[in-house]
């Protein structure tokens, strides 16, 4: 008695699994592009509410939701509610959309950039009353 010591391995891709009459069926990217459209949104946000809370006395002492943080406590609440909304309301619309990856790429960076320009102390505090 022979007994065969050759070892084999076996892949097996979805395409085998597949039998002949199914086609793979790719998910569509619009709760991804939610998301990033969201978070570029709350971005965003967050940029305008510290430009504003510097302009604006009025503005920045509503900010206040805890006197120990200040302003900074409601500028990253109010933010992180409208990336929740945007998420929420985008997801929604976007769900079963396809082919929206790339203008979604394009407009998180560009609403990220903003954000982020928003948050720095020298274009900020050009908007202080002298």
């Amino acid at each position: 008695m022979v007994v065969n010591t050759e070892r084999v391995d076996i892949a097996v891709t979805e395409r085998d699994v597949l039998d002949r009459d199914e086609v793979m069926v790719a998910k569509p990217d619009g709760p991804l592009a939610a998301v990033l459209l969201a978070a570029g949104i709350g971005s965003f946000a967050l940029g305008l509410f510290t430009t504003l809370a510097e302009a604006s006395s009025g503005f920045r002492d509503r900010l206040v939701l805890n006197a120990g943080v200040g302003p900074l406590s409601g500028k990253t609440v109010w933010a992180t509610v409208i990336f929740v909304v945007a998420w929420t309301v985008l997801h929604a619309q976007l769900r079963h959309r396809d082919a929206l990856l790339r203008s979604a790429t394009i407009a998180f960076v560009i609403l990220t950039l903003l954000g982020l320009l928003g948050t720095f102390p020298i274009f900020f505090q050009a908007f202080a009353p002298e």
